[in-house]
């Protein structure tokens, strides 16, 4: 039987992986940094305690010896500004994966980001340079860059997938997201909800669809290289918030220009999903 190993299976992503992960005959190793009881239970489910900053010298055994991983750990997060990305993240994470791969690992997806593109704007294909203007960007671009080196080496052979996620939204989302916002300044009665002008465009995939995706992936038996998550369509952020309160039927006057828009995203860019759907449909 297929056994697959996820780590960062208790972040918001990562919940929802290990419940599309459920729906196949598979063995499923989970991490977390210590022992805790409140952790999912699931019949094909097994959690092991492990700090992918400190991990043992036997990780890959203490994995189970997975035939994939789906690596979607990352710490620093949502300041997409601080130097922790590159200075910590960066050199740790490479370790981890390094020595999981000198052990045995043949398979691996690890989740990027849409912000690896940097400042381009318009529909964004995986073939187009990356050009980071932040150190999350700059820190999961490098990464992606030193697998490959070691993917093109003699001592390395492995298949790597790099799913660059962009924009993702549903339950379990941080409370700091704008939907939780949202969603909690009208369950408070606000007479306003303060936010940008609302004209920027992004890609926005439901984070069930973003869990199906990342699995298809990891069962496809070979790699992919990197390959854009996303929807494929261009979503103003005002529309997206004027559809929330539409499907759950609820008013609250938008207080928009409040906040500007951030300088490290472009005004209007979203991802091309040719990629992804050409994968899906064999899988």
């Amino acid at each position: 039987m297929t056994t697959v190993a996820v780590t960062g299976a208790t972040g918001f992503i990562g919940r929802h992986v290990l419940a599309e992960l459920a729906a196949h005959d598979l063995e499923v190793v989970a991490t977390t940094r210590s022992e805790r009881d409140d952790l999912r239970c699931q019949a094909n489910l097994r959690w092991v305690a492990l700090d992918v900053a400190s991990p043992p010298g036997d990780a890959f055994c203490r994995l189970g010896r997975p035939d994939v991983l789906i690596h979607m750990a990352w710490g620093g997060l949502p300041n997409y500004r601080a130097l922790r990305h590159f200075e910590v993240e960066l050199p740790l994470h490479y370790a981890f994966l390094r020595q999981l791969i000198d052990g045995g690992l043949n398979s691996l997806v690890v989740t990027g980001t849409c912000l690896e593109y940097g400042l381009r704007e318009g529909a964004l294909t995986e073939t187009l340079l990356t050009e980071p203007v932040t150190p999350y960007g700059f820190a999961k671009d490098s990464l992606r860059r030193q697998l490959e080196y070691l993917q093109r080496s003699c001592s390395a052979a492995f298949d790597l997938t790099w799913a660059r996620l962009f924009y993702t939204y549903g339950d379990g989302q941080a409370e700091t997201a704008l939907l939780p916002q949202l969603s909690r300044a009208v369950e408070q009665g606000l007479p306003t909800f303060t936010m940008s002008g609302g004209e920027q465009l992004r890609d926005y995939l439901p984070v069930t669809e973003v869990a199906k995706a990342l699995v298809a992936l990891a069962l496809r038996g070979q790699g992919a290289g990197t390959v854009n998550v996303c929807a494929g369509t261009p979503v103003s952020v005002r529309r997206l918030v004027e559809q929330w309160l539409l499907e759950h039927r609820k008013t609250i006057e938008l207080e928009l220009g409040h906040y500007p828009y951030p300088d490290y995203e472009p005004l209007a860019f979203w991802g091309d999903r040719s990629k992804l759907a050409g994968l899906m449909e064999n899988t």
